[in-house]
């Protein structure tokens, strides 16, 4: 992606209100050659005695990236599963109501922050920028497993593809909040990468996947990313799960937020954007009943930080979050299409949600692709008149009904 003059700032505006799907601003947009790590590790603020800081566990320098393709057979991998058979699940997921024994891959403890205080690197300064972005990611267990993220500089509108620069990569397995050097990946330039997980390689890219030996076990994970340089950062979660595992899946913008509007405006003023009523404790209770979240927004990619911060602070329960991945975002077919292949990345490995969230035509085009029943297909106050999509004025509505539900974990 070539840089992005000043002189589009007016336009650059324009495009934030992408973030829903009306005429405003904001939108769903959504290596390397590994080398040996130098033991360098240390915590982010010394004078802390926060173990979670404390020296590497392990290192590795297995894996591969963009560089070195004819040594590591990087350019022949792909993203394909290799543990289920696309399309299929384990369980049908709208007929799940536990009572004998927890279902498989049910969230059945309290879903790990992964806040722990990231590690730094020798000689790290300030970050240049704070747009870079990780790609969070269910695999399914035996699925080939990857770390993906972009990394850009100069910040909003430029937002720069950093290419060829190495990547320091670190591990928190299992959030327990020990961090082990996982490996470096150097960025890529535009194209020079296979898409991955059905991530195009639109430079900037990491791509480094997880050896044998650093297999992540079923649970929640966090890796976090430096850039050397310009030391900018990504966090990335990655949830193990197995196929059949049950999720549910919402949109942001005007489902969650109060309005499609509000993170456009809220970006320019450096605020977070204002939650529905009832709608964190709403899929906090589904969260509670062993349902794991995602949320899927046709937001811009660069906008991957702030929906983390949106999630967090408004109090909704920790989950996998997707933007799509471009500057712009989508809105109308664009976005439908985008949450359609979503969905079916999804299937592919086996994974159904079964409850859907949005507040859209272009959401209830899309949730139509994953067949779930109508009654799960929640819309905010808007009316599904082609797919008979179910109806809500306020999240309160959904509380009694939720609390009722089965406990997926047989407590």
């Amino acid at each position: 992606m070539r840089a992005r003059p000043a002189a589009l700032f007016s336009s650059c505006l324009a495009l934030l209100l992408g973030c829903g799907e009306d005429t405003r601003p904001g939108g769903d947009t959504d290596g390397a050659a590994q080398t040996s790590v130098e033991s360098g590790l240390t915590p982010a603020d010394p004078s802390t005695d926060d173990p979670t800081t404390g020296a590497p566990t392990s290192t590795s320098t297995e894996g591969t990236g963009t560089a070195g393709q004819d040594s590591t057979g990087m350019s022949s991998e792909t993203s394909e599963a290799t543990a289920t058979d696309p399309g299929t699940t384990t369980t049908d997921p709208t007929e799940t109501t536990g009572g004998a024994g927890p279902v498989p891959g049910a969230l059945c403890e309290p879903i790990p922050q992964c806040d722990a205080a990231p590690p730094t690197i020798p000689g790290q300064g300030a970050p240049e920028s704070d747009l870079s972005r990780g790609r969070d990611m269910f695999y399914v267990e035996g699925e080939e497993q990857w770390v993906i993220a972009k990394f850009t500089k100069w910040g909003f509108p430029a937002d720069k593809d950093i290419e060829g620069s190495a990547v320091h990569l670190f591990l928190d397995r299992g959030c327990a909040g020990e961090w082990e050097e996982l490996g470096i990946a150097i960025t890529t330039a535009e194209g020079e990468h296979a898409p991955v997980q059905g991530v195009d390689d639109s430079g900037g890219r990491v791509y480094y996947k997880i050896s044998q030996s650093d297999e992540l076990e079923p649970g929640r994970h966090r890796v976090h990313g430096v850039v050397e340089e310009f030391w900018n950062t990504v966090d990335i979660i990655i949830d193990v799960v197995p196929a059949g595992a049950p999720i549910f899946v919402s949109d942001v913008d005007g489902t969650l937020t109060t309005s499609e509007n509000e993170e456009a405006w809220d970006f320019l003023l450096g605020d977070i954007p204002e939650a529905n009523p009832f709608a964190p404790e709403a899929l906090s209770l589904l969260a509670s009943k062993g349902y794991r979240p995602m949320y899927l927004t046709a937001r811009p990619e660069w906008l991957d930080r702030r929906t983390r911060e949106f999630v967090a602070l408004r109090g909704f329960p920790a989950g996998i979050i997707h933007t799509t991945l471009t500057y712009t975002g989508g809105m109308g077919d664009t976005a439908a299409a985008y949450k359609s292949g979503e969905f079916q990345l999804l299937k592919d490995k086996g994974l159904v949600p079964t409850w859907l969230f949005g507040n859209k035509d272009s959401d209830a085009e899309a949730f139509e692709s994953t067949m779930i029943p109508t009654d799960h297909r929640v819309l905010f106050q808007f009316t599904d008149a082609v797919h008979g999509a179910r109806r809500i004025e306020s999240y309160q509505e959904l509380l009694a009904e939720f609390e009722a539900l089965p406990d997926l974990c047989d407590r």
